[in-house]
């Protein structure tokens, strides 16, 4: 089992320049995760003013990072999704040029989607672009694992179902069982279960999406040193802090629009609505977490409120928010990946 620690990586710097690149361009996908995803964790408590914003940008860094460390003692398997989902080749010079044109590709277009205050999952959007780039190398579609691109598809419809039913149904329990119960008195209660569910939503981002992106950086180390296939390897605090830190600058950077879209234009809610939804979105992502079933943060919670809002009435649902949520998830995948794909090319053209 490999250990890299802080001073052995930045010697390997020094050795492989094209390992600068790589690291700079993933700390940028890790950026612009904080930017349009992680935000989704904390949406409600900040939108219900459970929290003020700069306290949640802060639980959830920490949380994102203690969900990294927790998931790297249950899978320490690094770059497994990727390796799964495409093939590069044997190649790894072409490998590490079409990873890095992967991951320019995931940075336009969440940087696109963030201006427009749409929640993107940069999971999708990074298997997106690394299919885009795996097709542009191979030249075809024969580096295109499709069992494993099912179980993706089988995640995004399951969980933005599941979201939304147990969102719906969790809302109308919570409110069965308050139904004479002093409003005013309850306030305080479901103010700081919905810090909590907010906490549980950030800890399962960090434990699903952060152990992913690490595996990428490691996985851009082994391909900068020449080899093709990835050995195991102990993941560093120190990466994992470096990642935790820069996830909680890009939420703390951009943050804000997207929790507005999510917290405050799609639904307006109360502080039970917004526990109701964290509430789903939890067990949602835990029931994901414990079958394997890869899974949206993103598309989790956003269906989640969706189906907090619909419990009340379908007019209290911002429908035109959700349109453009769902048309953004449907365009990650073939807009993602041909961006990959169109960057892939014009890098193997240029390196």
């Amino acid at each position: 089992m490999e250990y890299i620690s802080l001073p052995y990586f930045l010697s390997l710097m020094s050795q492989h320049p094209s390992l600068i690149v790589t690291g700079l361009l993933t700390l940028g996908v890790i950026l612009v995760n904080g930017w349009t995803d992680a935000p989704n964790a904390i949406a409600t408590c900040v939108s219900t003013r459970s929290m003020k914003p700069g306290a949640a940008i802060l639980m959830a860094a920490i949380l994102n990072l203690a969900g990294v460390i927790f998931m790297t003692h249950i899978n320490k398997s690094v770059a497994e999704t990727i390796y799964n989902m495409v093939d590069f080749g044997g190649d790894a010079h072409k490998a590490l040029i079409a990873l890095c044109a992967a991951l320019v590709a995931i940075v336009l277009w969440a940087t696109i989607a963030w201006k427009f205050g749409i929640p993107t999952s940069e999971s999708h959007a990074l298997i997106a672009g690394v299919s885009g780039a795996a097709i542009a190398l191979q030249n075809g579609f024969k580096g295109i694992n499709g069992h494993e691109w099912l179980k993706v598809l089988y995640g995004l419809v399951l969980s933005s179902i599941l979201g939304f039913v147990l969102g719906f149904v969790i809302t109308k329990i919570t409110e069965f069982m308050c139904v004479n119960k002093n409003r005013t008195k309850t306030e305080g209660f479901f103010q700081k279960a919905q810090v909590t569910g907010s906490g549980l939503m950030a800890f399962m981002h960090g434990a699903q999406d952060g152990q992913k992106f690490i595996g990428v950086f490691l996985l851009g180390m082994f391909l900068a040193k020449g080899q093709s296939q990835t050995g195991s390897v102990t993941i560093p605090i120190w990466l994992m802090v470096l990642c935790a830190a820069v996830m909680g600058l890009g939420t703390s950077i951009g943050g804000y629009r997207i929790i507005k879209a999510v917290g405050m234009d799609m639904v307006k809610l109360e502080k039970y609505q917004g526990f109701s939804a964290d509430a789903a979105g939890g067990i949602c992502l835990l029931l994901a977490s414990i079958t394997g079933l890869p899974v949206s943060t993103t598309h989790t919670k956003t269906t989640a409120i969706m189906g907090v809002g619909a419990s009340r009435s379908l007019k209290r649902v911002n429908w035109g928010i959700v349109r453009e949520m769902v048309l953004t998830w449907i365009l990650t995948f073939p807009g993602c990946g041909l961006v990959g794909f169109i960057m892939a090319k014009v890098f193997i053209l240029i390196f």
